[in-house]
């Protein structure tokens, strides 16, 4: 039941990847962090002070990172390569498309500071567009784990994943509700509470605000099904198809443009295979502002009352 899920304790994502990274490169060897000059945001002091030498500082110089990287493969490294999600994409969109995506090398792209949660820093640094850039990189894989322990998991996975990883997390400290020793399956939608009404699909740090608005509308009769879509691709269709023929009626949401993110992906599976009507959570063509994270989410409409209103509309198109 939705009501079940409870906060364990409050944690920024980035540091479970900072703590997954070590862990990973404890159980394997090749396991290299690269960093432009960012080490202390990205949470690599300790695996730093384990592994020194699986450690390169390439300065504020990302594209050149993204050239290493993928020279690494060729000698059998995995290379984790770390900054902010704005110079993960748009700073190195063609380094990553000639070096590493047209090639299928096997490097994983860690992503910190994404969205309007990056706060303070302003517009400039909070991209909203990396999901849809990087989704449709043929063969990238895209993750966007919920919470502190989702990131740790997923960081430790995807080690063990052939091929190219796109991996966004946060800066804020966010509610940390999944389970500690929980095993991430990249492509496998979680489940989060079963419904028959409306399915939510969400990501990232909006998935705890679903849990939020799927308990409010509970209490107001409105049976929530709620699903975790930690990877947006390859997309577990298999079980979107699932719950829309279900409960018939979709919102999406997540922090990101309207356009190119989760919502269209679900969009897609739903239009070739079971057509429902659906509402979008997310940025409306715009860039953010200056500002702390949780009243940006309030302000260009990423809150819990904008999913619970979202909710409500789509119950009323479903009835027609």
């Amino acid at each position: 039941m939705i009501q079940d899920i409870k906060i364990l304790n409050e944690k920024e994502t980035r540091g479970g990847f900072g703590e997954g990274i070590v862990e990973a490169a404890r159980r394997n060897p090749n396991v290299v962090a690269l960093s432009a000059d960012l080490a202390g945001s990205l949470k690599l002091n300790q695996f730093i002070k384990e592994f020194p030498d699986r450690f390169v500082q390439v300065g504020i110089a990302e594209a050149n990172m993204m050239g290493v990287a993928a020279g690494m493969t060729i000698g059998g490294k995995i290379p984790y390569t770390t900054t902010f999600a704005n110079f993960s994409t748009s700073r190195v969109y063609d380094q990553i498309r000639q070096s590493i995506a047209y090639s299928n090398k096997n490097v994983k792209i860690c992503a910190s500071h994404a969205g309007l949660t990056l706060g303070e820093d302003g517009a400039t640094h909070q991209v909203l567009e990396d999901i849809g850039m990087m989704k449709m990189l043929p063969g990238m894989t895209v993750i966007v784990p919920c919470d502190f322990n989702q990131t740790k998991a997923a960081t430790i996975a995807i080690a063990e994943y052939e091929g190219p990883v796109y991996l966004r997390f946060g800066r804020p400290k966010w509610a940390n509700f999944t389970a500690e020793d929980q095993k991430f399956e990249i492509g496998k939608a979680q489940v989060l509470a079963e419904g028959t009404d409306v399915t939510i699909f969400a990501c990232g740090h909006l998935v705890w605000t679903a849990v939020e608005a799927a308990k409010e509308l509970a209490e107001k009769g409105i049976s929530v099904e709620l699903i975790n879509i930690h990877t947006i691709k390859p997309l577990d269709e298999a079980a979107v198809i699932k719950s829309i023929q279900k409960t018939g009626a979709v919102v999406t949401a997540e922090e990101h443009q309207i356009n190119g993110g989760l919502g269209d992906s679900i969009a897609n599976v739903a239009a070739r295979n079971h057509p429902v009507p659906q509402e979008y959570v997310a940025v409306n063509d715009t860039f953010g502002e200056s500002g702390k994270p949780v009243e940006l989410l309030q302000k260009y409409g990423l809150g819990k009352g904008n999913i619970v209103a979202a909710v409500e509309k789509v119950l009323q198109r479903k009835k027609g």
